[in-house]
């Protein structure tokens, strides 16, 4: 079983930063694929970013291209979302996701068994 408990977001106005971080605890080997995904009010939630366990390949999703990054300690058994260049319509409740299954990055949310609480990230103008 793993749990996820993400921290980081807040307010921030458009071009600033701000990094994201996922806590995960339970089995060490039991996330092959880790994922933020966003849902905005009004919206389904969407893909942001998907790291691979196994080789720390990488996806990002077109409208965060360039702008976000994606990375892992595995030391501290953390996940983390470097935010930067963030505009308004980045404002979201950001989650973060993991999946024991699949060894291949999903977009889709039914794709990953386990999530945080998420995390507000609000960018005003």
């Amino acid at each position: 079983q793993v749990q996820l408990v993400e921290s980081g977001g807040g307010l921030v106005q458009a071009g600033g930063s701000l990094r994201l971080s996922c806590a995960i605890s339970g089995r060490a080997f039991s996330s092959n694929t880790m994922a933020w995904f966003r849902q905005a009010p009004g919206k389904d939630r969407e893909f942001v970013a998907g790291i691979r366990r196994s080789d720390e390949t990488t996806y990002y999703a077109d409208s965060v291209k360039g702008r976000f990054t994606i990375s892992r300690d595995d030391a501290k058994n953390t996940v983390s979302l470097q935010m930067n260049s963030l505009k308004p319509e980045d404002t979201a409740v950001y989650y973060c996701a993991s999946s024991s299954f699949r060894r291949a990055i999903g977009t889709n949310p039914n794709a990953y068994e386990n999530w945080g609480q998420g995390t507000q990230v609000t960018v005003s103008s």
